[in-house]
This record gives structure tokens, C-alpha cells and sequence, in this order.
């Protein structure tokens, strides 16, 4: 790793933080980690600057790579911190809109409603009397979140170059994705677009609310949106719980993420406490949507699949499909991962309505996968920070209430959604055209087969199989037809020196003749009956294995 002088500041900077929190088994296993730790990182992280608050929240997604206890203390993280002055905000404003803030709004607070490393957020009203809310992007801060990533940048591909861990986790990935994730959030009118995108998602939830970006207003560094009046959840007290129906509002704030995850592929991907207010007509409204994540849709099948399994209480199914989404290491243990996999669902099968928390459950099987040679994928502790954070939101709104049962409920309801739309005359129409092209290709395509096996030049590229498999096929073929040989040609011998007149006889015939004749019978019986044994009665238990290899190379 080279060292660049004017990062020297902040080299120091992490390696005192990496002293100090850097214990790779304490900061992974639970029975090693404390909650006095883990609160200390995140205080050590917020010291840090905005860059490294955003890095802790990223690192809350990650349950594979950190203790629940530290992935809880990290999802509470709170992005708070000094306000910057009216003057500076005055100016920006100004400069981006090209409109001095008395001229271009009724009412402008100079009192900001929050401020967070990133920016701060001031009320006001625009001239034709619509509240909103106005987000004005930090000074400066975009310099020096991007030299901060250049420095973190650094020290993963040192990690994943000399560390065992980090060949393991692959941390020069992570960063990427950190990048191209907290760019975006300095990018307010992709924030805008998300807003728009989010409301379209949630139209038909009543009870949820998405605050509507005013497009003349918003520029890359200022956005303004509609004003929302609520109580942040995270200060919403127990007394507070009396005056709404809490259960109905987790259960459809549920449902609204699931769709999100499993539906749409466009996911709100911070749903913390702090980002969830509770409206004065008893509504959910969902702020900050700068960091938002897609699903394509074969992960989408693959994780509907995943939260069946989980719901229902059926670990190997759950174990199958966490192999199959994961990518496999060198030092994948299929048996311990399996084992431990079925142990975790049949332990949460028996936790009381209440206690069970999804979003940890899905962590957990995150960090068991990542312990026993598996890489989770991306969209995998997405899930789990976002049902973590969900888990919160609902203890808050309705501590009784059943995450478990809104899974089960909503993921069949999805289940029926998919199968409806697969069946529908758009796709039935799509199929049948894939069917015409195909129809109309295949003459031709026989035809260049064909040529090509005439000509000698057919290749076969198969993918998927089990090497040994193969190998243990082949052997057996050749000894097969070696033994063939063998016997037709004792057959043939047999019968040329049967008409050579000789002094030893057995039965009339030449003795030399009979034995080549008997030997072949013999050796022609004994490929019969192996044959018979060994490929028409296969082994059920050689026939599992060779389907689980074939599984675990993607057939």
C-alpha cells in the first residue's frame, strides 16, 4: 500500500480505531461482544466525521461480518450533530435556486428541524402556501467524504491483499458498494426521483406516507419536499401507544417493506426508528430516502422462497436456499452449515409472540453462512437490516406484535401475486411468441448441428457436473469395453483353432479351443451381471449425492 502524505492525519485517525475496536473475534461472536463495546464504536464513529457515520451504517447491514450487538448498537446510529449558520444557508439556497430565499418562499424557519453530517433540514412555506421542508446539502462535505473513502479505499485492498479475513469477506467489494451508495446520497436530485419512485411503490397503502420532492425547488445539493407534522418514533414514549391502533400500523408498515423487497425490488433501505414518523391523523411517513437498494427479480424468488422456509419453521429447506444464493468458498463446510443452519430455525420455532425478531434471525443465518465458507450476497443483509430495523420500529409501535405471522401471511399473498401475474394474457402472449421464434429457428439450427457432426467438428461444453462423477463413469466404460474386446477375441481364437486337428481333445474338440470358449462365457456373464447391478439398480444413496454435487455447482 503506498501511503499518501496528505492522508497521513487520517491514517492515524483509523488506526487508533481499528486498536481499539479491531478484535475480529469479539467484534463477530456474541458471546464475546458486549453492549458497553459496541456503544463505544458507534461513539468513536460519530467523533468521526460524516463518512465514517455512513460507513457504520452500512456496517449495520452486514451481520455476517459483526455480532448482533454491535449490529444493533449501529442501527440506532444517529447522524447528529453541530447545525451550520442561516448565513451559509441563505447563500446556498440563493446561489442554487437563483432566488433570494425572501423572494422565493412565504416563510423560511432559521431554526433548522434537524442537522446530520450530510446536511439540515429547515420548515418553510413556499408563495403559494404549501408547507415543505427544505434539505441543504453540508459545505464542503462532498470533498471530504470523497477524500475519506480514497483512504478507506486503501486500507481495504491492503486488507484483502494480506489478510485472511479480508480474502475471506472480500472488503475492497464492500467499499465499492459503500461508494457508489453514500454518492448517492449526496446526489439530492436522485433522492428526489427515489421519493417519486417510492410513492408510486406505497400508493396503495393508506396508512403510509411518503413526503412529494418539489421539482422546481431541488437541485443536486438543496431538495425540497412536502412538509409531513409527526412524532419520530425513536422519542415516542409508552404512553403514547394508547392512542392508535400500533398493531394495524406494524402489520401494514410491514407488509409495505415486503412488497418493497419482494415485489417491486426497490427498497428504502434505512427504515430505523428516526426515519419512521408517526403523523397526527395516526399515520406511518417515511423520510430520507438517500439511500435506497434494488432486487432483481431472481433474488426476489429466491428470498420469498428463503422467508417461506424461515416462517414455516423448515431448516433444511432454509439451508438450501441460503447455499444456493451464496457464493461458496474454498472452505465451505456443507454438513456443519446445514447442521447449524437447522439447529437456529427449530431453536426460533419455539420463541413467544413478541420476542421473535426476524431481522435478527436473518442476520444470524447471514454470520452462520459467512463462518462456514459461504458470502452471503448483498441483498441478503439488506433483508436483514431492513427486517432488523422493522423489528424496532414494531416494538415501538406494538411490543406483542408478530413479525413472524406478517411474513407468513404477506409472502403467500406475494406467492399468489407472482403466479397470477405469470398466468396473465401479456405473458401467456410473451410465451407464445418466445414459442413461434423458437419454432421457426429450430429447422435451421438442426440443420447446423447436423453439419457440424458430419463434418466432425460437434463440440459439447457442459457445465454443472460432478467431475468425479464423470471420471468414475469413464473408468468404468473403458474397463467395460476392454472387457469386450477380451472376450470376442477369445471367442474368434476359439473357433479358428477348433477346426486345427490336435492330440488333446475335450469333448471332441481341441482342449486349447474349449478353455478360450469357457472363459469367455465367463467373463461374458460376469459384464452382464455388473452391468445389471450397477446401472439399471443404482445405489439411491450415489444417485443423492451425486444431485447434491450437482446442486452445489449450479445444475
Amino acid at each position: 500500500m503506498s501511503l499518501k502524505p496528505r492522508h497521513l492525519s487520517r491514517y492515524g485517525d483509523i488506526a487508533r480505531l481499528l486498536i481499539k475496536h479491531g478484535r475480529a473475534e469479539g467484534l463477530r461472536h456474541e458471546d464475546e461482544a458486549t453492549a458497553e463495546d459496541a456503544e463505544k464504536l458507534v461513539h468513536d464513529l460519530e467523533a468521526m466525521g460524516p463518512t465514517f457515520i455512513k460507513l457504520g451504517q452500512l456496517l449495520s447491514t452486514r451481520a455476517d461480518l459483526l455480532a448482533p450487538v454491535y449490529i444493533e448498537a449501529l442501527a440506532r446510529l444517529q447522524d447528529d450533530v453541530e447545525p451550520f449558520s442561516f448565513a451559509e444557508i441563505e447563500q446556498i439556497v440563493t446561489d442554487e435556486l437563483g432566488v433570494r430565499i425572501s423572494n422565493g418562499f412565504q416563510h423560511f424557519d432559521h431554526e433548522p428541524l434537524a442537522s446530520a453530517s450530510l446536511g439540515q433540514v429547515h420548515r418553510a412555506v413556499l408563495r403559494n402556501g404549501r408547507p415543505v421542508a427544505v434539505k441543504v446539502q453540508r459545505p464542503g462535505v462532498r470533498e471530504k467524504v470523497a477524500e475519506d473513502m480514497d483512504v478507506i479505499e486503501e486500507l481495504a485492498a491492503f486488507l484483502d491483499d494480506h489478510t485472511k479475513t479480508g480474502r475471506q469477506f472480500g472488503f475492497a467489494g464492500m467499499v465499492e458498494e459503500f461508494r457508489t451508495a453514500i454518492t448517492a446520497e449526496l446526489e439530492y436530485l436522485k433522492e428526489a426521483e427515489n421519493l417519486r419512485t417510492l410513492g408510486v411503490v406505497l400508493a396503495d397503502y393508506e396508512r403510509i406516507v411518503v413526503p412529494q420532492p418539489v421539482t422546481d425547488y431541488t437541485t443536486p445539493i438543496v431538495l425540497t419536499m412536502d412538509f409531513v407534522e409527526g412524532r419520530n418514533l425513536s422519542a415516542l414514549g409508552p404512553l403514547a401507544q394508547l392512542d392508535f391502533d400500533g398493531t394495524e400500523l406494524a402489520d401494514e408498515l410491514f407488509r409495505a417493506y415486503l412488497d418493497q423487497i419482494l415485489v417491486h425490488g426497490f427498497v428504502h433501505a434505512d427504515p430505523h426508528p428516526g426515519n419512521v414518523l408517526l403523523t397526527a391523523d395516526h399515520r406511518l411517513a417515511l423520510i430520507d430516502l438517500g439511500m435506497v437498494t434494488r432486487v432483481n427479480p431472481a433474488m426476489q424468488d429466491e428470498l420469498v422462497r428463503l422467508l417461506i422456509a424461515i416462517s414455516e419453521s423448515k431448516g433444511s429447506d432454509v439451508a438450501e436456499v441460503m447455499a444456493g444464493i451464496a457464493e461458496h468458498g474454498d472452505d465451505y463446510d456443507e454438513a456443519t452449515f446445514e447442521g447449524r443452519i437447522v439447529d437456529l430455525v427449530q431453536r426460533n420455532q419455539s420463541v413467544a409472540v413478541g420476542d421473535f425478531r426476524a431481522g435478527v434471525v436473518v442476520g444470524d443465518l447471514a454470520r452462520i453462512a459467512s463462518e462456514c465458507g459461504l458470502r452471503p450476497p448483498s441483498e441478503l443483509t439488506m433483508l436483514a437490516k431492513a427486517l432488523l430495523n422493522l423489528d424496532l420500529v414494531a416494538a415501538k409501535l406494538a411490543p406483542d406484535f408478530d413479525p413472524n405471522a406478517a411474513i407468513r401471511d404477506h409472502v403467500a399473498d406475494v406467492m399468489g401475486n407472482k403466479m397470477r401475474q405469470a398466468a396473465s394474457p401479456a405473458n401467456l402472449l410473451s410465451t407464445a411468441m418466445d414459442a413461434k421464434e423458437f419454432a421457426e429457428q429450430l429447422p435451421g439450427r438442426v440443420n447446423k448441428v447436423m453439419d457440424a457432426l458430419s463434418r466432425g467438428e460437434l463440440t459439447l461444453n457442459v457445465q454443472g457436473i460432478d467431475e468425479q462423477e464423470l471420471m468414475r463413469g469413464i473408468q468404468k466404460l473403458a474397463n467395460r469395453v476392454t472387457t469386450g474386446v477380451i472376450v470376442a477375441a477369445l471367442i474368434i481364437g476359439g473357433a479358428m483353432i477348433m477346426r486345427v486337428e490336435t492330440d488333446v481333445e475335450l469333448f471332441g474338440y481341441s482342449a486349447l479351443a474349449v478353455v478360450m470358449l469357457v472363459v469367455a462365457a465367463v467373463a461374458g456373464m460376469w459384464l452382464v451381471v455388473t452391468s445389471v447391478r450397477h446401472d439399471v439398480r443404482q445405489d439411491p444413496a450415489a444417485r443423492s449425492r451425486s444431485v447434491r454435487s450437482l446442486r452445489r455447482r449450479g445444475a
